[in-house]
């Protein structure tokens, strides 16, 4: 009888157990965003780690392969995944072939490919390859390379770009570990946003690990005649042959900009960084992949004076790879925050003034983009609604420099020391995890403001037009000298060759030309480019807003209109490549961008070709 009842409580107890296991297991199933920009249903099922095997073929300029999936199943009979011009060739759960299903084409999104599943489905494998409209890829030819000797293959996957190469649960709040077998030629080496070689080997066969959950846009690849040089047991770049040296040279801040950004906001989470110069077809100054940033070589100019490229990039270690926008509507909480992080750095490194002159510059973009938007209000929101775009057009000076304008101003009101620890405990608390701005304002709202009693005006900056009336203002004296310059030169008090001669820096040399009056003549302009050589400018930056003042100044000497072709046909970064065609629209000159652009285009990343596409209505 003791038995049987000792056996009754014992049966009863599991049961219990196992009820109140089940409760606690249902509480735990995360709650997802609702995201506009992708198919997946990740509160029904969701993929958890990936396992890649892919080849990359030069030849056909595909890549193909088959990605794995283990995945969690909630509720769901079946999974969705995004997929945009890929060959989807078979599908397979826990081994067993099944069949699966693409939705109708959108222009944006691609297609909703959807698996069935039960509720007892561990795995789900894809079979697929490229396309030629694949956009995340670029296969460039040796011309097209630093070395002029090998093929070169790139990947960009923000923002919903991944899906192109690899069909995927494309939300940024949908984190997964990866692995990864990649074959490629034996004379190239793969890298890869993971645990990358140092040296090539030689069947061309690698292998990578991503142990930390990332968001998919962040999966990257690299693939050319690269070296490695250590700039310190964890920091180092890769690069073709002939650019080694000179980008280890400019980047040589590194490990000093890893140290600052931890002094500030807690431990580098990601083992590694380093830096790839990518061919400059690369659409971006630099992509944040974690452990291997992505940078064009327009930053590499000899003298150090654009690295903050590199701190910009580093910070996005902790603001957008560990605390990440759960939608592309949320962009402001990674750039936001990102170029605040980068003028921490750029200050701790090279002094308040210097960090003020960036950040003066940013706030002269972000005036021109609120104009650019006048017609568009809800567009200089912080927190938008892209429902229905491409999430690529909120990627703008918006989310950027009034993202920073507002937590500069929120550290002006509350001080430096409690904004410090806000945010390092924010990074701390929500890192390897996605953010979305209502979360945000809460968290705010609660761990800073409340607790010391602060009324600031976070609405208006989040979900209204323009700047507040309480932005705090930007001062360089060293921009200030500049200014009065330009006002000496105006008025003829100061001739152009004192101008050239002064011992300004390359953001005192970038705030002149960019502040060169309107309405100065033509003679004077020529007599300017004549003494300072502007037009044969080596530092990429200069080169860009010299050549757009040419532009707007009707200016064709000294050889400048065949300088601005070469510029644009062998520079693909978007940022300056569309600051320049945008000039030439604006001056009534579309002719002579269409004719440039015919020729440049070939060369140029999809993403930089979708923004001068439509910015000329062409293709």
């Amino acid at each position: 009888m003791n038995i049987l009842k000792n056996t009754a409580f014992l049966l009863l107890t599991l049961l219990i157990v196992s009820c109140s296991t089940t409760k606690k297991e249902k509480k735990t199933i995360p709650t997802y965003a609702n995201d506009t920009h992708s198919y997946a249903k990740p509160n029904e099922a969701v993929a958890k780690h990936l396992q890649l095997d892919i080849n990359v073929n030069f030849d056909k300029k595909n890549i193909s392969g088959t990605a794995t999936y283990t995945i969690e199943n909630y509720v769901g009979t079946e999974i969705v995944f995004d997929a945009k011009n890929l060959k989807i060739q078979k599908a397979t759960v826990d081994g067993n072939e099944v069949k699966y299903t693409l939705g109708a084409n959108d222009a944006v999104l691609g297609q909703a490919l959807t698996i069935p599943i039960s509720a007892s489905s561990k795995e789900v494998a894809i079979t697929y390859e490229t396309t030629d409209k694949t956009e995340a890829l670029q296969f460039l030819n040796p011309q097209q390379t630093a070395d002029k000797e090998h093929p070169f293959l790139l990947t960009q996957g923000q923002a919903i770009l991944t899906r192109t190469w690899i069909p995927i649960q494309d939300s940024p709040q949908i984190r997964l570990t990866y692995n990864a077998n990649v074959q490629v030629p034996k004379d190239l080496l793969a890298i890869m946003s993971a645990e990358n070689p140092k040296a090539k080997n030689e069947n061309g066969q690698y292998s990578f690990k991503m142990k930390q959950p990332i968001s998919p846009y962040l999966i990257a690849l690299a693939v050319g005649d690269l070296v490695y040089k250590e700039i310190s047991p964890r920091t180092g770049v890769y690069a073709e042959k002939s650019m080694i040296d000179k980008v280890h040279y400019e980047f040589a801040d590194m490990e000093k900009m890893v140290n600052a950004a931890e002094s500030l906001y807690g431990a580098y989470a990601w083992d590694q960084f380093d830096v790839v110069v990518l061919p400059p077809s690369f659409p971006f100054g630099g992509m944040e992949n974690p452990r291997l940033t992505f940078a064009t070589p327009t930053v590499i100019a000899g003298d150090r004076s654009l690295t903050s490229l590199v701190a910009h990039e580093l910070a996005h270690s902790w603001s957008g790879n560990l605390v990440t926008n759960a939608t592309w509507n949320d962009f402001w909480l990674n750039e936001g925050f990102t170029v605040y992080f980068e003028m921490r750095i750029m200050e701790a490194l090279y002094g308040k003034e210097y960090a003020n002159m960036l950040a003066s510059i940013g706030r002269q973009d972000l005036a021109e983009e609120i104009e650019n938007f006048k017609n568009q209000p809800e567009a200089t929101h912080l927190k938008l609604d892209l429902k229905g775009k491409n999430p690529d057009d909120g990627m703008n000076s918006i989310a950027y420099d009034k993202g920073y304008l507002f937590l500069r101003t929120l550290e002006v009101t509350v001080g430096r020391a409690k904004m410090d620890v806000f945010l390092k405990e924010y990074f701390n608390k929500n890192a390897f995890s996605t953010m979305t701005t209502e979360k945000f304002i809460d968290y705010l709202n609660t761990e800073l403001l409340q607790k010391n009693n602060i009324d600031f005006n976070v609405d208006n900056w989040v979900y209204k037009a323009g700047i507040p009336k309480n932005a705090v203002k930007i001062q360089s004296d060293k921009f200030q000298k500049v200014e009065e310059a330009i006002e000496q030169w105006e008025k003829g008090t100061i001739k152009e060759e004192e101008l050239c001669k002064k011992n300004w820096n390359i953001q005192q040399k970038i705030h002149f030309i960019r502040n060169i009056p309107v309405g100065i003549s033509l003679e004077k302009f020529t007599k300017l480019d004549t003494a300072c050589n502007f037009s044969n400018a080596t530092n990429s930056y200069i080169a860009m807003v010299w050549f757009e003042q040419a532009i707007n100044h009707d200016y064709h000497a000294n050889n400048v209109d065949t300088h601005i072709d070469n510029f644009l046909m062998t520079v693909g970064r978007r940022w300056y490549v569309s600051t320049l065609y945008k000039a030439f629209k604006r001056n009534n000159r579309l002719e002579d961008a269409k004719r440039i652009y015919e020729k440049a285009r070939p060369n140029y990343h999809s993403v930089t070709v979708n923004t001068i596409d439509a910015m000329l209505e062409v293709y």
